[in-house]
């Protein structure tokens, strides 16, 4: 291995200085994009994303993820398998969490402690998952991070039919804490 030690002499007047902590605030609250989730997803969540769940839309407040009926996600009844449901349910909260972990430029460990599922048809076609609760965890990340103790927030995703009919809801019951 070749190493090379460069010497360099480096005058910085406070308006460099104040550039440089602009540009380090600026990429690192870089928001997360569903480009970026997707690949994500394909790294560190194959099963997720060989059954077809992607996330579609994320911003401050709500995220929707999607996945259509193939039959990679198949049941033997001819409807989505739950477990993929919930795959795209988790997803549309767990971003939220990402997101808000990721802005907040601390080490922050999350973990679903819970979680409840209903199910009221058969989930056949594409069907969307829409998360609201970006707010609620936003300030559960805040407390931990004011704290310093951990937090747990619950989070409802509502799977819907190309119809606008629902077929499932998820809760999970996130819990975020403050890594030493």
């Amino acid at each position: 291995m070749l190493r090379i030690v460069l010497n360099i002499n480096i005058n910085l007047t406070i308006s460099d200085l104040v550039l440089i902590e602009y540009l380090r605030q600026k990429f690192r609250l870089m928001p997360l994009t569903p480009s970026k989730i997707n690949t994500f997803t394909f790294f560190k969540l194959p099963a997720a994303y060989f059954t077809g769940v992607r996330l579609k839309s994320i911003s401050e407040t709500h995220c929707v993820t999607s996945v259509k009926h193939r039959w990679i996600n198949q049941n033997p009844f001819k409807s989505m398998f739950w477990a993929v449901q919930g795959m795209a349910a988790e997803l549309s909260t767990g971003a939220l969490v990402m997101s808000y972990i990721k802005d907040s430029g601390k080490n922050i460990s999350m973990l679903v402690a819970n979680n409840k599922a209903t199910f009221s048809k058969k989930a056949t076609g594409r069907i969307q998952f829409h998360c609201e609760d970006g707010l609620a965890i936003k300030r559960a990340i805040d407390e931990t991070i004011e704290t310093g103790e951990g937090r747990t927030c619950w989070m409802r995703s509502i799977g819907k039919d190309k119809a606008g009919n629902v077929v499932s809801e998820f809760q999970f019951e996130w819990t975020v804490k403050l890594k030493p």
